[in-house]
């Protein structure tokens, strides 16, 4: 019996580092997507910088709006799945944004916000690894923008920023193969979660707002202070956030040249297969 044991014992410790290794290099990244943490690497800095210098913050001020048009749909989305009543959503030029619905569950709806658009970010930035998961997620916004624009129909804004957003992917499709594409979803994936992040700390953290998701959660459930939801929802943000890379780097091992050739026989550019062209 104890040699028995034995041999169980010592066959788990064998799966168990068979398994570690199997992980250790499915999660090491090879050249391609070096180059792709490099890139968001800087995104993240890029980013940071530009948020807190009034005159550049113009550049990435379209950007901010999508991620609050992320935020916005998530709460409309829960809503949905919970028989609300959706009667708008609507972005405002201040980086602000509202939903109008009554009826479904609160204590799923009001979270939704910063999770789902946390998730949504999480979900880019693993696409963001591969030229045609970029593709599908696109597919994927595109349902997104529909709905975005039939809540907010009356949001001449949202209106605007959607097709100026639309347009732009189209046109990065044509580039290079899409592979200009597929660094534009990381972009807008790293700029989400960043933008939960920061929202987060500086709405429920740093600072009490009294009509944050996190304060009417938090006089919903009664259990806690808004900050400490708060900081539940910045830890969850960060582990989506980190999950996505881990995600890209585990399903995505295809080198630049792969995913090239991969992209030329998935939802390659109408024109260019029309007229025969490498794009």
């Amino acid at each position: 019996m104890p040699a028995l044991y034995e041999f169980e014992s010592t066959a788990r410790d064998v799966v168990e580092l068979v398994a570690r290794d199997t992980f250790a290099e499915r999660i090491r990244p090879n050249e391609t997507q070096r180059t792709t943490l490099i890139v968001a690497g800087a995104y993240v800095v890029a980013i940071a910088i530009l948020w807190h210098i009034p005159v550049l913050s113009w550049i990435i001020y379209p950007f901010k709006l999508l991620t609050v048009g992320f935020h916005e749909m998530s709460h409309a989305i829960a809503g949905l799945l919970t028989c609300a009543r959706i009667y708008s959503v609507e972005l405002d030029p201040d980086e602000g944004g509202a939903t109008r619905m009554s009826g479904g569950i609160p204590w799923i709806t009001l979270p939704a916000g910063y999770l789902g658009s946390s998730f949504i970010g999480a979900c880019l930035i693993a696409c963001g690894f591969d030229t045609n998961a970029s593709k599908v997620a696109c597919l994927a916004l595109s349902a997104f923008f529909l709905l975005t624009l039939w809540w907010a129909r009356r949001n001449a804004l949202t209106w605007i920023l959607i097709l100026g957003m639309a347009g732009l992917v189209i046109l990065l499709w044509f580039v290079a193969e899409s592979v200009a594409l597929r660094f534009f979803i990381l972009f807008m994936g790293v700029m989400s979660c960043m933008y939960v992040l920061w929202d987060i700390i500086d709405d429920t953290i740093a600072r009490k707002v009294n009509s944050s998701d996190a304060a009417q959660f938090s006089h919903i459930c009664g259990c806690f202070p808004s900050q400490v939801w708060g900081v539940i929802w910045l830890i969850i943000a960060f582990v989506y956030f980190a999950a996505g890379v881990v995600v890209g780097l585990v399903a995505f091992k295809q080198t630049n040249a792969q995913q090239k050739e991969d992209s030329k026989h998935f939802l390659p550019p109408p024109v260019g297969r029309a007229l025969g062209l490498d794009m």
